[in-house]
């Protein structure tokens, strides 16, 4: 069932079996006895008393044909998993308001089942099973999540070469080796070159201003 559907791998047992289950239930009911249809109608009447107004025979059949089309639902991977999942809870959840409200089923003052009850309050099972399909995530959520995990640990391993790099170089790193290393030793060789500039020409000014300009040309030995 991992076609069209995307559906997951746990998602599978929980999708067959259940819509297995539900699918022979309906399809039994289909042409179930008329005894069937007026016990499954007294039950369901008292919990949704609009019932009422549908014969017995009908409400039984219908009850079967929603059954035959929620097993098929879950067992056919193109229908969406949550929306399976919600059909399901929908359908767990009535089950469960006639096991609430029919007398005999539950002990008194408590949630537990009485011997009658045992097999409807197992339909507690499909709730469960509905809400986890209907809660189960997207399948772009996790992609997502998978994508931010390899992010975050593509940026952990650059951090990491970064500061076993810096570890290695030690106090004797040169200044190129780091991030702006090299602007910044061009910027200190032009510094040193125009310190030098400004000092030679200010020994020039210094010679031709004591012993003038002829001897600032030709006799002192600076300037040959």
């Amino acid at each position: 069932m991992s076609g069209c559907g995307k559906v997951r791998a746990w998602q599978v047992p929980l999708r067959l079996i259940t819509g297995a289950f539900i699918l022979h239930s309906g399809m039994e009911k289909w042409d179930g006895p008329d005894e069937q249809a007026q016990g499954v109608h007294g039950m369901a009447r008292q919990s949704f008393p609009f019932l009422e107004n549908i014969d017995a025979p009908r409400f039984l059949r219908l009850l079967a044909a929603g059954e035959i089309a929620l097993g098929a639902a879950l067992l056919t991977p193109a229908v969406p998993t949550r929306l399976a999942g919600a059909a399901l809870t929908g359908f767990a959840g009535s089950l469960m308001a006639v096991y609430a409200q029919t007398p005999g089923l539950r002990k008194e003052g408590s949630v537990w089942p009485t011997p009658d009850g045992i097999g409807v309050s197992k339909d507690s099972w499909l709730l469960a099973i509905g809400l986890a399909l209907t809660l189960s995530p997207r399948e772009k959520h996790l992609k997502n999540l998978k994508h931010l995990k390899q992010l975050k640990h593509a940026k952990d391993v650059r951090d990491a070469k970064r500061h076993g790099r810096h570890q290695q170089h030690g106090p004797r790193c040169r200044p190129e080796q780091h991030a702006g290393g090299g602007e910044r030793l061009k910027q200190a060789k032009q510094a040193k070159e125009l310190a030098k500039t400004l000092s030679q020409g200010g020994h020039s000014h210094h010679h031709a201003h004591r012993h003038g300009p002829a001897h600032a040309r030709k006799a002192c030995p600076a300037h040959r």
